[in-house]
């Protein structure tokens, strides 16, 4: 079943840091068993630091106060578990990088990462900033533009993206966008992201990209439940 998702206009950004949970000892085992069985068929994978969202308050029409947390990814192997009650949503950013043509730049998750075979717009999770530095808009929006960058070879300056929504569904998103750019642009971009990449060890996270239609009107299977919303949300403005 696709998730519901919750779409709202963002102008304004509030970030409050907050105590992590407290798991119980059910929940940390059920945690570290979803998460050594991922790990066992995702190698790849890694329990870095995270964002997690404890609080979603709208304040004001555009406004938006955020409370989260640091933990890892790790933390998030509990929303597949039935019954859990410690589970937090994580905090992402994405960016809509439309093209001079009128389409929205979206691409495919590669078979290495967490969720290979996805398309979604550029973007992944928040990480918590050095302990005793703020998490603010400043550096979400640093964020959305790093990873622009590494899934599509775009480089934008992060004062170029603007808050524009935000999403509430099994993740809370961040919705930044970009200046329009020519299609041959963005292709040579990934494509050179993708020849710098030949001799590592993977390929960029983005094996593919695509340039689609607003409003959505044929999206590619496996796309991410808030791209559909995102994108016939583009077409309106």
């Amino acid at each position: 079943m696709t998730p519901s998702v919750e779409l709202f206009e963002v102008r304004d950004l509030r970030l409050e840091e907050t105590a992590p949970p407290v798991l119980s000892a059910a929940d940390r085992a059920d945690r570290d068993r979803v998460w050594e069985e991922a790990v066992r068929h995702n190698p790849t994978l890694f329990d870095g630091p995270v964002v997690a969202v404890t609080g979603l308050t709208r304040e004001g029409p555009y406004g938006l106060r955020v409370s989260w947390t640091r933990t890892t990814y790790r933390h998030h192997a509990l929303r597949r578990v039935r019954g859990a009650t410690s589970w937090l949503p994580a905090l992402f950013v994405s960016v809509v990088q439309p093209s001079t043509d009128g389409t929205v730049l979206v691409g495919r998750m590669a078979s290495w990462t967490a969720t290979p075979g996805r398309w979604q717009l550029p973007g992944g999770s928040v990480e918590p900033p050095p302990d005793g530095e703020d998490l603010d808009l400043t550096a979400v929006r640093g964020e959305a533009a790093r990873e622009l960058r590494e899934e599509t070879g775009i480089t934008a300056p992060p004062e170029s993206l603007s808050l524009c929504l935000a999403t509430r569904s099994t993740s809370i998103g961040l919705i930044f966008k970009s200046r329009p750019l020519p299609p041959a642009t963005l292709h040579t971009a990934h494509n050179s992201l993708a020849e710098s990449h030949a001799s590592g060890p993977h390929p960029p996270e983005f094996d593919e990209i695509a340039l689609l239609r607003t409003p959505a009107t044929s999206l590619p299977a496996g796309g991410t439940a808030y791209l559909e919303h995102v994108l016939n949300h583009h077409a309106t403005r």
